[in-house]
């Protein structure tokens, strides 16, 4: 049986996503929480790496397991999915469960059985992120948002966003020496909105997104909305295909995976 996993988390104390050698991550306190419920090694796969500091307001992992072996409070799984009441009752008992093991900051919406075909990361079309960034002192957001302390002109900045949408390759966003085999990037969505008198959000979706792509954007947008870069520029630094042509990276607790849709 192959079950799919939503769930929302804050990244502030985690070293991203993935498991690491000398690092707490999201993926192995998941893991180590199936594998208390079900007794046994249970590993997980999700459908993305976030970044350490990165927060996900939405996240799907998967997991499997054989039918035989699997028991809740000693009730075989094919005992409990004999209808479709009762596979409702075992993926609400896991849920129920899983969140009473993970710790405060992690916390799973909906446990879904799904085809044994169906893969996290694979199976995914799209995925969408928010950056968020507030121009005034503010304790509420100081967590969640960058403070940004200089003028910018969000005008410009979603017009050298539109000039992303022109292109495929985004190398010269992405971490250099990845496991990634392609640069290619479908993007299908890249702008800003203003939610507050001094408060912006920064929207982008696309297929599938590089290693600290979505940073090292909003840097070189906030590049523009400085005045420091045209949009020309923005257009010789895509083609560019070379890390060190774009702006620097942003904070990572202003980032959030907002939404994955299969």
């Amino acid at each position: 049986m192959r079950f799919f996993i939503t769930l929302s988390y804050d990244g502030t104390r985690y070293h991203g996503w993935q498991i690491q050698p000398n690092g707490d991550s999201i993926q192995q306190r998941l893991q180590e929480a199936l594998s208390t419920l079900f007794r046994q090694p249970i590993e997980v796969v999700g459908a993305g790496r976030t970044d350490t500091g990165v927060h996900a307001k939405k996240m799907v992992a998967h997991f499997t397991i054989e039918d035989s072996k699997m028991e809740i409070e000693s009730t075989s799984a094919l005992e409990l999915c004999q209808d479709n009441s009762s596979i409702f009752n075992l993926q609400s008992s896991i849920k129920y469960r899983l969140n009473k093991l993970l710790p405060h900051d992690i916390a799973v919406q909906e446990v879904r059985q799904v085809p044994d075909d169906m893969h996290a990361r694979f199976s995914a079309t799209e995925r969408t992120y928010h950056y968020y960034i507030h121009t005034h002192k503010d304790p509420f957001q100081q967590a969640y948002s960058w403070q940004v302390n200089y003028p910018l002109d969000f005008t410009q900045m979603n017009e050298a966003a539109k000039v992303l949408l022109e292109y495929k390759d985004f190398t010269s966003f992405s971490k250099v020496n990845t496991d990634t085999r392609t640069n290619i990037c479908d993007l299908r969505a890249a702008h800003w909105d203003q939610l507050a008198p001094s408060q912006w959000r920064f929207t982008i979706t696309a297929n599938r997104f590089l290693r600290n792509m979505v940073r090292a954007i909003v840097g070189t947008l906030v590049e523009v909305g400085r005045g420091r870069i045209t949009i020309d520029d923005m257009r010789r630094i895509i083609e560019a295909k070379d890390r060190c042509q774009a702006g620097e990276s942003v904070p990572a607790k202003g980032l959030f995976l907002v939404d994955i849709k299969y």
